[in-house]
């Protein structure tokens, strides 16, 4: 080894040794911070997917799981009739509480009343037109890629200061509804009002306690984001979404030629009951 190379490795070595700890402990928090925002983009991801398959997977197969609860109660009921035998009156009696019951004026307009008023999807029903088959909302690599940058440029982690951490927070939250929706136009123009607004002051240099508590924060932030996670994970949505990744809405057809499959079985086991 030449002695430029060992005279440029003891500087290095000088130079490391003569920078602050406050300085070394200031780059473990900027890197801790970059990567929980990126966890918490990917947790968000999922559970936007997660959420929208959900109400995808009710609306769809909903009516058909509606129905074999209550084929399986009709089952149920006719044997119990046939056979008088107690044990066969009790499980129609369960198999009848299984059914659910039909929602009241409040849970069956839930979702059909928006500020102005009915909603499309009531109003059609209530004039009997074809009512519009729900789509999936699923957001595209455009909106995801728009979403990941304003995440990690305005998440309110990154503030410091209250009034700042407000602002990112009231932010931040018109950002998820729009990445909820897989809106790209409006992604954008959070992207443009993100870039004219008020430049943050500059941080001045944090004490090693400020450095240190922080640390611990983030720490504590990654370890309910793993929780959140894993309860994603673990859902029977989730599951269903980790076992068709790329094709979710082919998850959900061949589920509903199952049900139909089974829908045909009950009703022919009813029929020969009721003969």
């Amino acid at each position: 080894m030449s002695e430029a190379s060992v005279g440029g490795e003891r500087g290095a070595e000088a130079s490391a040794a003569d920078e602050r700890p406050e300085a070394r402990l200031e780059r473990a928090v900027r890197a801790a911070e970059q990567a929980l925002i990126e966890f918490e983009i990917a947790v968000e991801t999922f559970r936007v997917e997660v959420e929208n398959f959900s109400r995808l997977h009710h609306q769809k197969l909903g009516p058909m799981y509606a129905r074999l609860d209550e084929l399986d109660a009709r089952i149920a009921e006719a044997r119990a009739a046939r056979t008088g035998d107690p044990e066969d009156l009790r499980r129609a009696q369960e198999a009848r509480a299984a059914v659910m019951p039909m929602p009241g004026v409040e849970e069956l307009f839930n979702d059909w009343i928006d500020s102005d008023g009915l909603s499309p999807e009531a109003a059609a029903m209530l004039n009997e037109r074809p009512v519009q088959a729900p789509k999936r909302v699923r957001p595209g690599e455009e909106a995801r890629r728009l979403y990941r940058e304003l995440a990690r440029k305005a998440h309110p982690d990154l503030a410091r200061e209250e009034d700042e951490r407000q602002r990112r927070e009231e932010f931040i939250t018109r950002v998820n509804a729009a990445y909820a929706r897989g809106d790209e136009a409006q992604l954008r123009e959070l992207a443009a009002e993100w870039e004219a607004g008020p430049v943050p002051a500059e941080e001045r240099l944090s004490e090693s306690e400020e450095l240190y508590a922080r640390l611990e924060w983030l720490a504590e932030r990654k370890d309910m984001l793993s929780v959140m996670a894993r309860e994603l994970e673990e859902s029977a949505i989730g599951a269903m979404l980790r076992m068709a990744p790329d094709d979710p809405d082919r998850l959900l057809e061949e589920i509903a030629e199952q049900l139909l499959a089974q829908v045909s079985e009950r009703e022919s086991e009813l029929a020969g009951l009721v003969e």
